[in-house]
């Protein structure tokens, strides 16, 4: 487990980097070593269980920073549930945080005093009486982890809110266990094999892939913000190149940020040749995008044969599927329409992946789409408080064995998980299926002036109606000719789905997000239902 595993490393390599976190230009700010890590995880275990009671919650409000590794891994110590979250900004809570707070009732909010300030007015409405504990105050300490066994609770992973509510999948030590094992094998890591991240540390794919997997393998970890990163794309090369880092990733969005920065101001002067595991997740990942960055950044001595797509969700904890180090991602071609899918790589446990009617909730037959079931160890025990949905998400059952309905759609060739879209969001019109990710590539690579786009359905007198929503960039604001945008929305649309529907152009910032860059298509289809959308075409 997590927390036996840190204190083993501290006690065999007290003096080795752990952790070191860099600055918004990329210096080095702090540095962890196992040891320091341990101490400090101690002291704030010792001061928890004053307060709280093995199995309360404890809000975790950190930056991307030491602060949030030394509470997280506090947490588990103290076999108190960590709840990762979104801090509050100038202080107006998040509508996702608001719902978070509200449903993990925190019996302590674990910060840093410099927050204290703003961060009490917007949260102690949502939770009167809650502990606050500054980790400045919190002294290193001897110390050893609580005992704990594969059912216990660790922490709850609240997912995106892209499609629904968050709701606060339930990891165990177990959970973790198995899937940190699972990425050790699929990424070929061993403790020379260096991380660089900047995923937020409140979503999986920064804590699980990024804190915890250089945890378990004995690795360094190199972290800074995704603000700079946002800033700052090729920052993310230059740390590669600099700490000869091993494994390091993110969204398919990332990728495409580097190939539009490399453009506006060069490749830059890095040598990407350690890198070993360029994963590309948490959304769609697509074709022209691996080949673009890897023709870009192939004078920088990238190894195409690095990218790595892959494929996972927070109800298993975090990865599914991978497609091996070294080995290169694979292409198929959709035979209903024609578009070219990017593999996410195989099923990391053998069998524990099936497609499946979702309405039937048979089999399908080889090649045929259908909903992505999971089975195994690192699938969570269900979602906190919320019985029926953990009924209707965890227990599938398919030959016996219990699944985990991802929701998501997908196909197996060959092995090779591809993964089309989401159920709940399919868009049908005139009896006809739509991805709506596929339509909104199309939509924004219509016109320079837009920057993203979300597609959905809305009733119709003779079924659904396809909507567009197109936010504009700022820079187009005062420039744009709305009618020459919507006309080549729709052209494009039309040539590449053959269907049509309204298209909407909506400012800078209208269209919501999570805090990973993925569409909340959802919110957005109730805001136009709400009216809340001007300027229709």
């Amino acid at each position: 487990m997590i927390p036996a595993v840190l204190a083993r490393r501290a006690t065999d390599e007290p003096d080795r980097t752990a952790y070191l976190f860099l600055d918004e230009n990329g210096a080095e700010r702090t540095r962890l070593s196992y040891g320091e890590l341990h101490a400090r995880a101690c002291g704030v275990a010792a001061r928890l269980v004053e307060v709280c009671g093995p199995g309360d919650r404890a809000l975790l409000l950190f930056g991307q920073g030491p602060e949030f590794v030394v509470a997280f891994l506090g947490c588990l110590y103290a076999q108190v549930v960590a709840v990762p979250v979104n801090p509050p900004r100038r202080n107006r809570v998040q509508d996702a945080t608001r719902a978070i707070v509200l449903d993990c009732e925190p019996a302590v909010v674990l910060t840093v005093a410099a927050m204290l300030d703003h961060l009490r007015p917007a949260v102690e409405p949502l939770a009167p009486g809650v502990h606050w504990m500054a980790l400045d105050d919190l002294v290193p300490s001897p110390g050893e982890p609580r005992p704990v066994t594969a059912d216990t609770l660790a922490f709850l992973q609240y997912t995106s809110g892209s499609t629904s509510t968050p709701r606060g999948v339930m990891v165990s030590h177990g959970n973790l266990a198995a899937n940190q094992e699972m990425i050790r094998r699929t990424f070929g890591h061993d403790r020379d094999s260096t991380v660089v991240g900047w995923a937020p540390f409140f979503h999986d794919q920064g804590l699980i892939g990024n804190v915890l997997q250089p945890l378990w393998v004995g690795a360094a970890s190199v972290q800074f913000s995704a603000m700079a990163f946002a800033r700052r794309p090729l920052l993310w090369l230059a740390a590669i190149s600099r700490y000869r880092a091993h494994t390091s990733g993110g969204p398919n969005f990332a990728f495409d940020a580097c190939v539009a920065a490399a453009a506006r101001s060069g490749v830059p002067d890095v040598d990407l040749s350690s890198w070993q595991v360029a994963f590309d997740g948490a959304e769609p990942v697509r074709p022209d995008t691996l080949r673009r960055f890897a023709e870009t950044f192939a004078p920088a001595g990238f190894d195409p044969a690095a990218l790595h797509p892959c494929y996972g969700l927070a109800e298993a904890t975090l990865m599914v599927s991978g497609t091996g180090k070294l080995r290169g991602p694979r292409t198929t071609t959709d035979g209903a329409s024609g578009r070219v899918l990017a593999g996410s790589g195989v099923p990391v446990q053998p069998g524990a992946v099936r497609i499946v009617d979702p309405d039937t909730r048979s089999r399908c037959g080889p090649g045929e789409v259908g909903e992505i079931w999971v089975a195994g160890d690192h699938v969570a025990q269900g979602y906190w408080r919320r019985p029926d949905a953990t009924e209707q998400t965890f227990r599938a059952e398919l030959d016996g064995v219990r699944h985990l309905r991802t929701g998501d759609l997908g196909v197996l060739v060959d092995g090779e998980l591809y993964v089309v879209g989401r159920l709940k969001d399919l868009v049908i019109v005139r009896g006809r299926n739509h991805y709506p990710h596929d339509i909104e590539h199309t939509a924004t690579a219509a016109h320079p002036a837009l920057r993203c786009c979300a597609a959905f359905a809305v009733p119709a007198p003779d079924g659904e109606r396809l909507v567009v929503v197109a936010e504009v960039r700022r820079e187009h604001r005062d420039t744009l000719d709305a009618r020459e945008v919507v006309g080549s929305v729709r052209a494009a649309v039309v040539a590449e789905h053959a269907t049509t529907g309204e298209v909407v152009l909506t400012s800078f910032g209208r269209l919501p997000m999570t805090s990973s860059g993925k569409i909340m298509r959802a919110a957005t289809r109730a805001r136009y239902l709400d009216g809340e959308y001007a300027g229709k075409a």
